[in-house]
């Protein structure tokens, strides 16, 4: 029998460069209403909730027949969002935190995610993907995770990792990408948010290396199938000749 598994998609208003983005449309369907689809069609997930600080949000999902709740404005980040919620829906033994500016987010995806963590003995489970491109992996707005061969997370970075010392122009093999899905033992997601932000997590500004350091295991999954954030509005025109 499977453990019960609860989808939650964090939805703020107020993002300081593209306020509102939750309720932007793309090709006639919200943002949010698109990544809730996506989340209903996981083959694992039993429930699927928004989680937001806002009203229009709140009565934008449930105006499309998605369940949403109101949670705290006083929330750093997505996670402690998804804490909120995880310690009233007790009975759900696995979490996943679904990115809500994912769109493109594919079911399939979800799904190894989960059964990672499932087959894992890793408290948290997010993904990764091999990088191609050198303007991806010298971006600083986008993570880069190496692992070892228990595929557990040993160091996410927003600088070029792994720097290739005898070839600096080239991109390692072993380069990947994080995508910003988490799947989280509940139990685990409620001890980590109680966790003091640590030295690494504030120097790279990555919530993440707070867990690492303080010994929680993060194991990494691969996918080939890429992934679009839409973080500005720059990013939403990039999408107008995409197919949706």
């Amino acid at each position: 029998m499977h453990p019960k598994v609860l989808g939650i998609i964090p939805a703020r208003f107020a993002s300081t460069r593209f306020p509102g983005k939750p309720l932007v449309e793309i090709d006639g369907i919200s943002m949010i209403q698109r990544v809730y689809q996506q989340v209903q069609q996981s083959e694992y997930i039993g429930k699927v909730m928004v989680a937001t600080d806002d009203q229009r949000i709140l009565e934008h999902v449930q105006g499309f027949g998605g369940v949403a709740v109101m949670t705290a404005d006083h929330h750093p980040s997505g996670t402690d969002r998804c804490a909120e919620v995880a310690c009233l829906e007790t009975d759900f033994d696995i979490i996943v935190n679904i990115q809500g500016d994912e769109p493109f987010i594919q079911p399939i995806q979800i799904d190894n995610l989960i059964q990672l963590l499932i087959n894992s003995t890793a408290s948290i489970a997010t993904l990764s993907k091999k990088i191609e491109k050198n303007k991806d992996f010298i971006n600083p707005n986008i993570v880069k995770v190496v692992f070892n061969t228990d595929q557990k997370a040993m160091y996410f970075s927003r600088s070029s990792i792994p720097f290739d010392r005898n070839n600096e122009n080239s991109i390692p093999s072993n380069a990947f990408k994080h995508i910003g899905i988490y799947a989280f033992k509940r139990t685990s997601l409620l001890e980590i948010t109680q966790l003091k932000s640590s030295v690494l997590e504030q120097i790279e500004s990555l919530e993440q290396l707070r867990w690492l350091e303080n010994g929680y295991d993060i194991i990494v999954g691969q996918t080939e199938l890429e992934t679009i954030g839409i973080d500005t509005p720059e990013d939403l025109e990039k999408l107008t000749n995409r197919k949706i």
